[in-house]
Formats: structure tokens, C-alpha cells, sequence
């Protein structure tokens, strides 16, 4: 049964009994929970794999070093966590910075000119 009450402003009876309701909600009701969209079953239900001793497809490619480096970074903090990808952005930086140089390099000693035909 769901019942609501809510007390009302200047204490009258009347506008108090006014806000109860009855409804009893029959969740089994086909009328209140359609069916699913079209897959969605389908879906749900590839989902729901039983556990296996063989590690996910995409754990198969990595190796202990990659395993050692999920686990670190999984145990950083938010703080640590985002201290570390300044530091990835930084070097990615530097790296850009170094590549632009190099190829800044190529072109004045003619590296990179195609061969003529």
C-alpha cells in the first residue's frame, strides 16, 4: 500500500485527508512495465557469462610488466592520479617539441626531399 501525508499549512483534517492515497502498485502489471525494447533481452543475457578461470581477451595480450602498471596506477590516489597525467601531458610535450625540431632539421639538410624521377 502506498500511503502518502503531508501536513498541511493551518492544520485542517480536510486538506490532510485529501492527500492520502490508497493506490496499491502491482509491479507484475504488464500495463505499468512494458516489455523491453527489441535486443535488449538478448543482450542482457550475452552479457551474463559465467566466471571462468581464463582471463579476459583483452588481459590475454598484456604481460606482467603491464599488469604491474594497471595495479600501481589503480592504487594511486586522485590527487597522485592526476599528478601523474600532468606529467604524461608534459612529456608528450617535450616530445613534440623535440619532434618538430628534428623534422625542422630534415627539411634544412634535405632528409626528407623525394627522390626525383
Amino acid at each position: 500500500m502506498f500511503v502518502v501525508k503531508m501536513a498541511s499549512p493551518n492544520g485542517g483534517d480536510d486538506f490532510e485527508s485529501s492527500l492520502l492515497s490508497f493506490e496499491k502498485l502491482d509491479r507484475a502489471s504488464p500495463d505499468l512495465w512494458p516489455e523491453q525494447l527489441p535486443g535488449v533481452a538478448e543482450f542482457a543475457a550475452s552479457c551474463k557469462n559465467p566466471i571462468t578461470d581464463s582471463p579476459p581477451k583483452w588481459m590475454a595480450e598484456l604481460e606482467n610488466d603491464d599488469i604491474d602498471m594497471l595495479k600501481e596506477l589503480g592504487s594511486l590516489t586522485t590527487a597522485n592520479l592526476m599528478e601523474k597525467v600532468k606529467g604524461l601531458q608534459n612529456l608528450a610535450y617535450q616530445l613534440g617539441l623535440e619532434e618538430s625540431r628534428e623534422m625542422t632539421r630534415g627539411k634544412f639538410l634535405n632528409i626528407l626531399e623525394r627522390p626525383k624521377k
